[in-house]
């Protein structure tokens, strides 16, 4: 079952994303961009959870970043260490308003303001085995590719050209 709805201004907002959590995830897409990754937000992984942003980079690394928005987001929530199951890079994406020392020093740390991020701490990499790549690769364009004609399909615009 999906969580994304076509019907709405904004398909990936389901409406569990704080304003402050889009804040952080903008900024930290801005940065992605610029390095040349594809990302993709609200990607359910195998296991079925649910990660915030999972990014390809130009040479093919997965990322997945996960975003915290408090001291109390990050206490309460407990999933990401299953992420590094799923990535070459596990990295924290937040906000200024949160204490940086309360991320794990052996993951990536992005700060974001909303117009872009800085990378503060690169993540350690972890290679992924080549079977959970392709099974990777293959969700996340299976995804990418289903958004786009959904995206299509309620706009009515054509976006072959991009």
């Amino acid at each position: 079952m999906t969580i994304l709805s076509v019907v709405n201004d904004n398909p990936l907002i389901d409406g569990r994303q704080s304003a402050r959590a889009m804040m952080v995830r903008k900024g930290a897409q801005i940065l992605l961009h610029d390095m040349r990754h594809a990302v993709l937000p609200e990607l359910v992984l195998p296991s079925g959870r649910r990660a915030d942003l999972v990014t390809v980079s130009d040479k093919g690394e997965i990322w997945i970043v996960e975003i915290k928005t408090s001291i109390e987001d990050f206490r309460i929530d407990r999933k990401w260490p299953e992420y590094r199951a799923y990535c070459d890079r596990l990295i924290f994406a937040t906000h200024k308003d949160v204490p940086l020392d309360i991320f794990p020093e052996d993951c990536g740390l992005l700060l974001s303001d909303g117009y872009g991020a800085h990378l503060l701490r690169e993540a350690p990499q972890h290679k992924l085995s080549p079977a959970t790549r392709k099974s990777l690769m293959l969700d996340f364009s299976r995804a990418a590719a289903h958004r786009l004609m959904m995206a299509e399909w309620s706009t009515g615009k054509n976006f072959d050209e991009v």
